[in-house]
């Protein structure tokens, strides 16, 4: 049997009677683009990395045919010819506003929740073992469940524990069991042991690879073994992080939810082109374009950035091309999150690193240094652009969140775009354009 030392954390009261649901949706990308083409039901289907170039999401159809995730698509042409595979380019917009949508719908039933990921989120029931109208969690979940369906079209798997760490092991086998019918629920089951015994040590939510060479090293290959290690071996292996995740699997809740994410370190933007670069104006238009996206993801989480990176690369893969990549370090003036401002230093980088007679592949920018935007200070030479550049900024937000991203652009940006990445099988923003709304006809 497992030692419970436990004075080495500090655990709250009612650390062993708290209740956590994890909400996962199933093949997320896949099941959005399923929503709105009833044809593709049970079909296989896959969804493409940015510049269609490697396999990111698979329905349950494509993964039984052998499709790997994250294989490189022209590997793959021959099976997708000959199983008739449909095949998508990732429509990250799309995804976005799916998401949103489910994470609205599951606030229906938890005054607290933490969204995990794009496709994730773990809802806190503690208390809520019987609960008014439903038998049990188990009852409960399944009217997430259903909800979730009917208001979004999107299939989730459910998984319910005492902590996070068990919640997460219930929802990895309830999308493997056919019997769980999608919800599995592990709070106090008479099952526990066979349920650890099941999931690998490399499947185990926060572990690492050098974590699990050493742990099987010891002996420890499935997630009851490592419940029932000594303290003091997984304090030694891991210290009080991998002591924690053992609490975890023990029922003993350690880790909280996050229902406020601490604000961003930094914020990226960069793509790889549709085809080689070589001018200096489709460099800049595409720094423009990724910098304006960036400072949209500022101004959302109501920040402003006081150093800008630019870079650019070549393809380290091409031996047909000179090799050449940099970048550059800007430190703004004053903190900025309008576009307007920050597209001026992103060109001024581009034009101090560019170098002639390269064929460049990629180009992006990062901000760094995030602040508050309340905390902004004007400089003494500000020449009172500041306010009119923010009253412009904010229509465009406006109109864009309105109308759909993209409706009004930066000239700078261009319009014809031919650096642009691959998207050869993008499917319509039904859900955030009016243009691409889906169309119903009878027959």
């Amino acid at each position: 049997m497992f030692s419970t030392t436990t004075t080495a954390i500090t655990l709250p009261p009612d650390a062993r009677n708290r209740c956590f649901t994890l909400v996962d949706c199933n093949n997320f990308y896949a099941s959005c683009e399923r929503v709105f083409d009833p044809k593709l039901k049970k079909q296989p289907v896959i969804v493409l990395s940015n510049n269609d170039g490697c396999i990111v999401a698979r329905s349950e159809e494509a993964k039984a045919l052998g499709i790997g995730m994250g294989e490189p698509f022209f590997r793959c042409r021959d099976i997708i010819e000959k199983h008739g595979i449909h095949v998508f380019s990732s429509n990250y917009t799309l995804y976005g506003n799916m998401s949103e949508r489910v994470m609205n719908t599951l606030t229906q039933f938890t005054l607290e929740m933490e969204i995990y990921s794009i496709d994730e989120a773990f809802l806190d029931l503690s208390g809520c073992d019987h609960l008014d109208k439903h038998g049990d969690l188990t009852e409960y979940a399944r009217t997430i469940r259903a909800t979730v369906r009917q208001w979004t079209g999107i299939p989730v798997s459910i998984g319910i524990g005492r902590t996070k760490t068990l919640a997460k092991v219930a929802n990895r086998l309830a999308k493997k069991s056919a019997r769980a019918m999608g919800v599995l629920n592990l709070v106090d089951s008479p099952y526990m042991d066979k349920a650890l015994e099941r999931v690998c040590i490399a499947d185990v939510w926060g572990i690492g690879r050098r974590s699990v060479k050493k742990l099987k090293e010891k002996g420890v290959t499935n997630a009851r073994q490592l419940r029932d290690i000594d303290d003091r071996l997984i304090r030694k292996q891991m210290g009080i992080v991998g002591l924690r995740l053992v609490y975890e699997l023990r029922g003993i809740s350690c880790l909280s939810l996050e229902t406020c994410p601490p604000p961003r370190k930094g914020i990226m933007s960069s793509r790889s082109f549709g085809r080689k670069v070589e001018s200096p104006e489709e460099l800049k238009e595409a720094v423009t374009a990724y910098v304006t996206k960036a400072a949209v993801k500022l101004r959302e989480q109501n920040l402003a950035a006081q150093v800008l990176t630019v870079f650019l690369t070549t393809n380290p893969y091409s031996r047909d091309d000179g090799q050449y990549s940099n970048s550059i370090v800007l430190h703004l003036p004053t903190a900025i999150n309008n576009t307007v401002e920050l597209i001026r230093y992103a060109v001024q980088g581009i034009e101090r690193i560019f170098k002639k007679g390269f064929r460049y592949k990629k180009a992006g920018v990062m901000l760094d240094e995030l602040i508050p935007a309340g905390q902004i200070q004007t400089t003494l030479f500000d020449r009172g652009n500041a306010g009119r550049n923010k009253k412009l900024t904010e229509v465009i937000d406006m109109v864009n969140d309105i109308m759909g991203s993209g409706t009004l652009k930066y000239a700078a940006q261009g319009s014809a775009q031919p650096w642009s990445g691959k998207c050869k099988n993008l499917s319509p923003r039904y859900t955030t354009n009016w243009k691409e709304l889906l169309t119903v006809s009878a027959d």
